[in-house]
């Protein structure tokens, strides 16, 4: 089975994956939140989405997942098909022997199953990305993205060069333990920095469309026309963060897109808490400069019945060339997002297959 390429399944023109935030609404908590990540992975296996990541984040109450390898062994124990990753984990937060051994330790428990995601941006504001790191010198670490990359792609592949200082160091479990698989290691990016890198390396890129969609082509096209083939890849693969939320009434999906609109003007405004409730989302007195915000944010989400989902996602694929496409579902209720992966799926005559 290929490392990095998913199947396109039912009618959908690519892959479908899954992009999980672990979203923590008003009223409910994050044990909730992550029960209803397992409810999601479950489903996404049952009915043929390709991969489920979770993407690591800090000091935001609305999104509990700030530890991606400790939710990815929950999710490893309640699954035995999807692939499970990291979209992504910020390598500057991160010794990468840390990373090495968490993610050698996944891929022990899941093996063949595992995506290692990596980015180079904090995950959060800047304070918190200077407690995470013990320093206010964080420019130095997005810097030093490539060395960084360099260290644990060794640490993963216990292949240090006689005479470095690291050579009798192994990140465990790894190769030291006898032949063994690694996860791949996919560059996420919302700008060109790591488009450039991946495609260098002859990496897969994802690209988060979700929040950077003036981005999204220029930086695909940079990724294909600087990629060189490598022993993981011979040509470029490249999947698409896409929020979308499907619901069974159209008002009903608007209703839910705006708490999550609402959500990133309190965030980007330093105020960050629970996913509001659609009333209060609906209730929300926006400045005009929210509006505006709220408005541009709202233009890149794909949002409305499951044949109006689908159409989005179609169109938005066909634009963009993206080889796979990794839906993120955001909303208030927990209910609302695993509904929502149900909807894409049947909208796409995908399988349902047994538990």
């Amino acid at each position: 089975m290929d490392a990095i390429r998913g199947t396109a399944a039912g009618t959908a023109p690519v892959p479908l994956s899954v992009l999980d935030l672990v979203t923590v609404g008003d009223g409910y908590t994050a044990h909730r939140a992550l029960r209803t990540s397992v409810e999601i992975s479950r489903l996404a296996e049952r009915r043929g989405y390709h991969r489920h990541w979770v993407a690591e984040h800090h000091s935001m109450p609305g999104v509990a997942s700030s530890a991606p390898a400790v939710i990815l062994a929950h999710l490893a124990a309640h699954t035995s098909r999807i692939r499970l990753g990291s979209g992504g984990v910020m390598l500057p937060n991160h010794a990468p022997l840390v990373i090495a051994e968490q993610f050698g330790t996944l891929e022990a428990m899941a093996p063949g199953r595992v995506d290692l995601g990596l980015g180079r941006a904090p995950g959060t504001d800047g304070a918190t990305a200077a407690a995470l790191r013990r320093t206010d010198r964080l420019n130095e670490g997005a810097d030093d993205f490539p060395q960084q990359l360099a260290e644990l792609t060794r640490f993963l592949d216990d292949d240090f060069p006689d005479g470095h200082p690291y050579a009798r160091i192994h990140a465990v479990p790894g190769p030291v333990q006898g032949p063994s698989g690694r996860p791949p290691i996919w560059l996420l990016g919302s700008s060109g920095f790591s488009a450039r890198l991946a495609g260098m390396l002859g990496l897969p890129f994802a690209f988060a469309h979700h929040f950077s969609a003036a981005n999204t082509v220029p930086a695909l096209d940079l990724y294909r026309d600087s990629f060189r083939p490598s022993a993981l890849l011979d040509a470029p693969y490249a999947l698409i963060g896409v929020s979308a939320l499907a619901a069974d009434d159209e008002r009903e999906a608007r209703r839910q897109t705006l708490t999550n609109a609402l959500s990133m003007v309190r965030l980007r405004t330093g105020r960050p808490g629970l996913v509001p409730t659609p009333e209060e989302a609906e209730a929300h007195q926006f400045s005009a400069l929210e509006r505006e915000f709220v408005d541009s944010w709202l233009a890149n989400v794909i949002s409305g019945t499951s044949d109006e989902v689908r159409a989005g996602l179609d169109d938005l694929q066909k634009r963009t060339g993206a080889d796979e496409l990794m839906i993120t579902a955001n909303a208030h209720g927990p209910e609302v997002r695993v509904r929502s992966y149900e909807l894409i799926a049947d909208a796409y005559g995908l399988p349902d297959l047994p538990a």
